[in-house]
């Protein structure tokens, strides 16, 4: 039970980084996920529940770099094993560094290098809405601009992307997980911005999310800085 409660008091503490909020907006419970870059340390163990409503603070240290995104319709038992319909990094209610299995919105980040980069990407897939909104008390506010990623995109899913499970539609593929093919996965000939150009996938994705990542190389678009900030990821 005392995994059921860590979200009321879970408050890590580095020295000199981001305050990351993540807020659950949504009407049910969202596990989210956290994997650090490569040498960085892993934040809350990598994963907990957050229930509707609720919001978790979490301390990243300087330079950190990484992504958050939500885990659906999980289930784990008292000792924290168990997994998740979208998302799920396969080591129970901790990821511990693990990523999670597409598809699923991610929030990405990487902290003074020399300023903060942030995103929302749809590269791996959509589950639920995802946004991103740095403090308005950050030096050079008006440059950190919000991200959200707000439309159902399940809704609007081209029927080839659909990732149904006991008939409900619970995630949008992206193209390259869908079909595999260097085209849609921007590899081998299409590795390069001139080559790999946006699918009418990707388009359908950017039609719903504007400011998001559609495609391996929607950087234009996509990309946003902020001069050192606090972020509130919210979910739904």
């Amino acid at each position: 039970m005392a995994l059921r409660f860590l979200i009321f008091f879970l408050l890590i503490s580095f020295t000199g980084g981001a305050v990351f909020t993540l807020k659950n907006n949504c009407r049910y419970t969202v596990w989210p996920g956290i994997q650090p870059g490569s040498g960085h340390p892993v934040l809350a163990n990598g994963g907990f529940s957050l229930h509707p409503n609720l919001s978790v603070s979490v301390t990243a240290p300087n330079n950190w770099s990484g992504r958050f995104w939500p885990r659906t319709s999980c289930h784990f038992d008292q000792n924290g094993i168990g997994k998740c319909v979208t998302g799920d990094c396969g080591t129970g209610l901790q990821c511990t560094g693990t990523g999670g299995a597409p598809p699923a919105s991610l929030a990405e980040f990487t902290l003074n290098a020399p300023v903060d980069f942030y995103d929302v990407s749809l590269v791996d897939g959509y589950n639920i809405p995802v946004s991103i909104f740095p403090s308005l008390t950050a030096k050079g506010s008006a440059e950190c601009h919000a991200v959200q990623c707000v439309g159902d995109l399940n809704k609007r899913c081209p029927k080839a992307l659909q990732m149904v499970q006991g008939g409900r539609l619970v995630g949008c593929k992206s193209a390259c997980l869908a079909f595999g093919t260097p085209e849609y996965c921007c590899t081998g000939a299409y590795a390069s911005p001139s080559t790999c150009q946006a699918s009418r996938y990707a388009k359908a994705f950017k039609a719903a999310c504007p400011t998001s990542y559609s495609y391996a190389y929607d950087d234009a678009t996509s990309t946003f800085t902020c001069p050192g900030a606090d972020y509130t990821i919210k979910f739904c």
